[in-house]
């Protein structure tokens, strides 16, 4: 015969879960310290990044048009920075270049004009004075005529100098009268501009405008 298989006997006990390890106060507060010392390093972090100036943005790539530079393509060009209320301030055909006069950025309450192509640029032109200024250039090429559009967009300096209104100015008896009529604190320059770079949105509408 063979022998028997002898099974153990079951125990009457309960097996409990094993519960979790508490951590004693102490050894809680080290952590949360810890955890809460990062906080204020990652804000740190994070307002440095929101600090730093972004980058200029890369204007479209120059379009060629086939023929050549003539009268119509000219008053064309001009036509279209015209379109988007741009003045004309230097016109050389020889080196073929239109430079434009500074438009004022449009606000969220100027959807007539087109310079601020973008809702974040009608936002941004609404809080802060913003001006730009196109320059446009037209060099013949075996292939045709080569299209490029560079603008140029500045903001303000809050910190320029503050024009006086009219009469404001004093003189001392003994010394002549200054003919300078624009005095202002600080000298005799216009409030200052900063520069934020080329505004490559509105380059791409302009070209396209131009070439169309």
């Amino acid at each position: 015969m063979s022998p028997k298989m002898v099974l153990p006997r079951e125990s009457g006990l309960l097996t409990l879960p094993r519960a979790t390890p508490v951590l004693p106060i102490h050894s809680m507060v080290t952590v949360i310290a810890r955890r809460c010392s990062t906080l204020p390093l990652a804000v740190l972090i994070a307002a440095g990044c929101a600090a730093m100036p972004p980058m200029a943005p890369v204007g479209p790539t120059p379009t060629v048009v086939p023929g050549t530079i003539t009268e119509t393509t000219w008053e064309q060009t001009v036509d279209a920075l015209h379109s988007f209320h741009f003045s004309i301030e230097k016109e050389n055909r020889l080196a073929g270049t239109i430079q434009t006069g500074y438009l004022p950025g449009a606000g969220l309450l100027e959807p007539w004009h087109y310079d601020s192509v973008t809702l974040g640029d009608r936002i941004e032109s609404s809080l802060q004075p913003i001006r730009r200024r196109a320059l446009v250039t037209l060099t013949q090429i075996n292939t045709g005529v080569q299209v490029n559009v560079e603008v140029i967009k500045e903001r303000e300096n809050p910190s320029g100098p503050t024009r006086h209104s009219p009469g404001v100015a004093t003189y001392p008896g003994g010394q002549p009268l200054q003919r300078d009529l624009n005095v202002v604190i600080g000298g005799s320059t216009p409030p200052g501009w900063i520069a934020l770079g080329r505004d490559a949105a509105l380059e791409r509408v302009l070209l396209t405008a131009i070439v169309a």
